[in-house]
C-alpha cells in the first residue's frame, strides 16, 4: 500500500505517517521543506521500521503542485491512499503568486488540483482519498463565485471555515464520481497551526482542550486503513466515527458548483478528466 500524505513535515501529517507506516503502508511525505521531511522520515524509520519517501511542493503555487503530481506519477506505479492534509490559517488576507487568497488555495484549490491529477492512478488501485477538514466547516458560508472573499467582508476565521467547508463539499463531489473519499475533524491539536492567532494560543493553555498530534491523526489513520474509509464514502468523520455535518457541507448542488469553479480556477479541463 502506497500512501501519499501532504502537510507531512509536522503535526498531524507527521503523526499519521508513523501510524500508517506501523500499519504496513509505504508512505510518501509531502511538504515544503526537504530538511523537515527528512527529519520526519528519520523518526518514522526508527519508530516503525519503514522509511518514508519524501517529495517537496509549495501548495501556494499551482505550478509546484502540477510538478509534484508529475513526479509522483513518474515514481509510483500505484497510489492507494492520498491524504490531503496540507493546510494553513492566516490572520491577514494574503494572495498567492497565482492571485488567489492563500487559505483557499492551500486548503482547497491545490488539493483539488493534485487529487484530480492523481485520480487515474488512484482509480486504477481502487484507492481512497482522505481529507483533513474541521468542524469550522459548519460555520462556512462558501460562495463558489467569490472563493477569495474579494466581494464579501473579510474575516480570517470565516474564510478558514469556507475552506474547510470546501473540503467537505469536495469529498461529496468525489464520492458522487465513484471515489472512496472521506473527510474528518481532527479536533484542536497541539501543533504549530495558526501561530499568530490569540484564540488558538488560549485554547492551547486550557487543560484538556488540545489533543496530541497522534490523537488528532487517529481518525485519519482509521479512514486510510479500515473499511470505513470505503464504506462511508462522502461522509464527514470525527473521533473515528461518522459525524453530523451541516446542510451546506453535504449540499450536492453546492458541491457541483464548487467543482466546476475549481476546475476553472485551477485550469483543469472537464473533458481531460472524463
Amino acid at each position: 500500500m502506497i500512501s501519499v500524505i501532504t502537510g507531512a513535515s509536522a503535526g498531524i501529517g507527521a503523526a499519521a505517517a508513523e501510524g500508517l507506516a506501523r500499519a504496513g503502508h509505504d508512505v510518501v511525505l509531502v511538504g515544503r521543506s526537504r530538511a523537515r521531511l527528512t527529519s520526519v522520515a528519520d523518526h518514522v524509520a526508527r519508530a516503525a521500521g519503514r522509511r518514508p519517501d519524501v517529495a517537496t511542493a509549495d501548495f501556494a503555487s499551482f505550478q509546484e503542485v502540477t510538478r509534484l503530481a508529475a513526479d509522483l506519477l513518474d515514481r509510483y506505479e500505484r497510489i492507494d491512499v492520498l491524504v490531503n492534509n496540507a493546510g494553513v490559517m492566516s490572520a491577514e488576507r494574503r494572495l498567492t503568486r497565482d492571485g488567489h487568497e492563500l487559505m483557499m488555495q492551500v486548503n482547497h484549490l491545490s488539493p483539488f488540483l493534485l487529487t484530480n491529477l492523481l485520480l487515474p492512478r488512484l482509480a486504477a488501485s481502487e484507492g481512497r482519498v482522505v481529507t483533513t477538514s474541521s468542524q469550522a466547516a459548519k460555520s462556512g458560508r462558501l460562495t463558489p463565485d467569490d472563493l477569495d472573499r474579494a466581494r464579501r467582508r473579510w474575516s480570517a476565521w470565516l474564510q478558514y471555515g469556507d475552506t474547510k467547508q470546501a473540503n467537505a463539499l469536495f469529498t461529496v463531489a468525489l464520492a458522487r464520481r465513484g471515489v472512496a473519499a472521506t473527510c474528518f475533524h481532527p479536533g484542536i491539536v497541539r501543533t504549530g497551526f495558526a501561530p499568530d492567532s490569540l484564540y488558538m494560543k488560549l485554547l492551547m493553555v486550557i487543560p484538556g482542550v488540545a489533543r496530541t498530534p497522534e490523537q488528532g491523526a487517529s481518525t485519519l489513520v482509521h479512514l486510510a486503513t479500515t473499511p470505513d474509509g470505503v464504506k462511508h464514502t462522502g461522509r464527514y468523520f470525527a473521533n473515528g466515527a461518522p459525524a453530523s455535518a451541516s446542510a451546506r457541507m453535504s449540499d450536492v448542488v453546492l458541491a457541483s458548483a464548487l467543482w466546476d469553479k475549481s476546475l476553472a480556477v485551477t485550469g483543469l479541463s472537464a473533458d481531460e478528466l472524463s
